[in-house]
């Protein structure tokens, strides 16, 4: 997200009115959505309750952006409508850059922080419709037609900032090689070779950028994310108060109460984040054996409590990514997340969690692999669609792992670089 405020107010306000001087109708999904509100009086209570919980007085008498207020359900379901037909974009206006990413987040921050809107995105009828909302802007994504921000000007992907960005996110360490030699794609085709704003999003390596380090020693583990650290914790309970400001991890919450979240209480859980500028493939940490891979559902817009709006100086949910950063422990067990279980090769591993967490809009977990598949450390497992996410890797109890990244690193950890080690 913008580090500017002020390039996120211009562009979501811009959106907002947009929408208020050019009203259409609203997206199929959406006319759902309405159905649901209005002929729910739960839900409907909820969503309206949010609204009028947001303070009248300043600065909650205008969105985070700055902007006037979303104060109903019907004026959400508007904007809503007209974002689900486009992209994500930069905005390079006057003295102000940057990526303007999250706009769903932005618009619903203040509701969001208030005992109704806790409620109300933990409310499975409302997870439920809002699956249908991102999965129908999904699909947009995948489109032809969301193609047209992967230009050269000055609000598209390969515009002098958007390329530059993308370029020094990649280059690790001490590298200085262009974006067209890092990744697989056609500098010279439109939009770079890419159909959909989506397959950019998912784009891959070129062959050799990121080898898989010792390939040939199973106590290295190496990294399943191309992310910066967050969060290492150890001797993680099996059920703890992951809600609470503190978010102390909580195992079998995290692993959806399966059947082998047991194997994990007491062990070692390392965690960290990917940007929307970053490579969102997942790949196997360890050589060896599949033994579950599931998605399981939950939440899309669920923020913990203590984030709420009663500061509206510290509460920057919408405008970047601070807020889902600060509550990323908490969302570990109640977002939408991908669930892949490791038996390595070896012993002294044992078998190994992997967790990728749905993030607000970044909530489509791609599974590449099945129960029973035979993977080689460093092959690809799945991916992230769409903005910034975080993953988890989880270890049992009396595995002694060492040597992982300090959270707090500014830059990225390289996938399938070395991450830790396994002593005997």
């Amino acid at each position: 997200m913008p580090e500017d405020h002020q390039t996120h107010k211009d562009w979501v306000g811009g959106v907002i009115k947009q929408v208020d001087h050019n009203p259409k109708d609203l997206h199929p999904v959406l006319r759902e959505f309405e159905q649901l509100i209005e002929s729910n009086t739960r839900v409907y209570m909820l969503l309206e309750s949010m609204f009028q919980e947001v303070p009248k007085k300043r600065p909650y008498s205008t969105d985070p952006t700055g902007e006037p207020q979303i104060r109903d359900y019907r004026h959400l379901l508007q904007v809503l409508s007209h974002l689900l037909t486009t992209a994500p974009s930069w905005n390079d206006k006057s003295n102000r850059v940057g990526l303007v990413g999250l706009p769903i987040n932005a618009i619903l921050d203040w509701p969001m922080g208030t005992p109704s809107g806790y409620a109300a995105f933990l409310d499975p009828d409302i997870n439920s419709m809002l699956k249908k909302v991102l999965s129908a802007w999904g699909e947009f994504l995948k489109s032809p037609e969301s193609a047209v921000v992967l230009d050269d000007s000055r609000s598209g992907w390969f515009g002098e900032t958007g390329r530059h960005d993308l370029t020094a996110v990649a280059n690790i360490g001490n590298t200085t090689y262009e974006f067209d030699e890092i990744f697989i794609c056609d500098p010279s085709a439109q939009h770079h070779g890419y159909k959909s704003w989506d397959d950019f999003f998912t784009r891959l390596f070129r062959e050799g950028v990121r080898p898989v380090a010792a390939p040939d020693d199973d106590s290295v583990i190496v990294n399943a994310c191309e992310s910066q650290p967050y969060k290492i914790s150890r001797d993680v309970k099996g059920r703890d108060t992951f809600w609470l400001k503190s978010q102390p991890y909580s195992v079998r919450d995290m692993l959806a109460n399966d059947d082998l979240a047991g194997h994990f209480v007491g062990g070692t859980v390392y965690q960290a984040w990917l940007s929307s500028l970053s490579y969102h493939r997942w790949h196997a940490p360890v050589s060896g054996t599949v033994k579950k891979a599931y998605v399981a559902d939950g939440t899309y817009y669920s923020e913990p409590l203590f984030e709420g709006v009663g500061d509206p100086g510290a509460h920057t949910h919408g405008i970047n990514l601070s807020g889902e950063i600060t509550a990323q422990g908490y969302i570990t067990s109640v977002a939408t997340r991908a669930l892949i279980f490791i038996e390595a090769d070896n012993p002294a591993i044992g078998l190994v969690a992997f967790i990728g967490v749905g993030m607000a809009e970044v909530s489509t977990c791609d599974i590449t692999v099945k129960e029973g598949d035979r993977l080689g450390k460093g092959d690809e497992i799945g991916m992230f669609h769409f903005g910034g996410s975080t993953h988890c890797l989880v270890f049992q109890r009396g595995v002694n792992v060492e040597g992982f990244p300090e959270p707090g690193r500014q830059e990225n950890v390289a996938v399938k670089s070395q991450l830790a080690v396994v002593r005997q």
